[in-house]
């Protein structure tokens, strides 16, 4: 059995603690890197008090996206945007566009509530989507294809 990853066990802390004050704190998308950091922190802390270890689990594959004529692999988690760890040079494009990660062995994509939305194939969407190859994403003006996932 894989163990949820410190990211998911931050977020439901963290949406735990919001459920107490629903009217006062942002769902977890809003929250700022360094809160999510923050909270990350705390629920790593506690797992060493109790023994326990946090690992995340690693993608069964490599994340390959071909923009423009550039190929970028990722193995972990990542965000795209104009300033995210996949740079978009797109004036349509928030700083922190849309979140990549892996569950269960498998990429997602996850718009971040971004002004002009995410689309993938041509569809907007607002749940957090399941990549394949050949997958066409659109973030601004700006189209990648999915080369592996």
């Amino acid at each position: 059995m894989i163990s949820p990853s410190l990211e998911q066990l931050a977020r439901t802390a963290y949406e735990a603690h919001r459920g107490a004050h629903p009217t006062s704190l942002p769902p977890w998308e809003e929250t700022t890197e360094q809160e999510q950091q923050a909270w990350k922190a705390a629920v790593s802390a506690i797992a060493a008090q109790t023994g326990g270890t946090l690992v995340e689990a690693a993608p069964a594959r490599p994340l390959v996206i071909q923009v423009g004529d550039e190929r970028h692999s990722f193995s972990t988690a990542f965000t795209a945007g104009r300033q995210g760890n996949l740079a978009i040079s797109d004036e349509f494009a928030s700083s922190h566009h849309a979140r990549f990660q892996v569950a269960r062995g498998l990429w997602f994509i996850e718009d971040l509530g971004s002004t002009n939305g995410t689309s993938l194939n041509g569809r907007r969407f607002r749940a957090p989507q399941h990549l394949k190859k050949g997958d066409k994403i659109k973030i601004g003006r700006t189209v990648m294809t999915v080369v592996s996932a």
